[in-house]
């Protein structure tokens, strides 16, 4: 298998939007609307705990994974992906790599299966959603 784009190549706009995206989703998915409640109680994280965490650090470290994740879509997908095989390749980019390996590291952890739910279905999601992005864009 061959990379399909060169780092020039890219559509450097279409990989902040995609890594972007995943801080959008992330806001929603660790939010009272979805699980934050379940990942509060899974990682034993209280609000004031929380509120005791360098948030520029997490937050300016996170956004640099995200967009190494999307650099490594974007090469992946090339030029031509559009959006329906951006998704699927993010939805299944993820179900192969977060959801299995996330699985294996919960299970010698002995992690909960409502935690191993929430944070690995939150990678798939997050991946399905930049794929879609960076095929509509790039």
């Amino acid at each position: 298998m061959q990379i399909q784009l060169s780092f020039n190549e890219l559509n450097w706009f279409a990989l902040v939007v995609a890594a972007l995206s995943a801080f959008g989703l992330g806001g929603l998915w660790y939010s009272p609307v979805l699980f934050v409640k379940i990942w509060m109680k899974e990682t034993g994280i209280t609000e004031e705990s929380a509120k005791s965490a360098n948030m520029a650090k997490i937050f300016g470290l996170s956004f640099l994974l995200a967009m190494l994740a999307s650099i490594l879509l974007g090469l992946f997908l090339g030029h031509d992906a559009g959006g329906g095989v951006g998704a699927l390749s993010g939805f299944l980019i993820g179900l192969g790599t977060i959801f299995t390996f996330l699985g294996i590291t919960y299970l010698f952890e002995r992690k909960t299966l409502a935690h191993f739910l929430v944070n690995s279905s939150y990678g798939v999601a997050a991946l399905t959603l930049m794929g879609f992005i960076i095929g509509v864009w790039q």
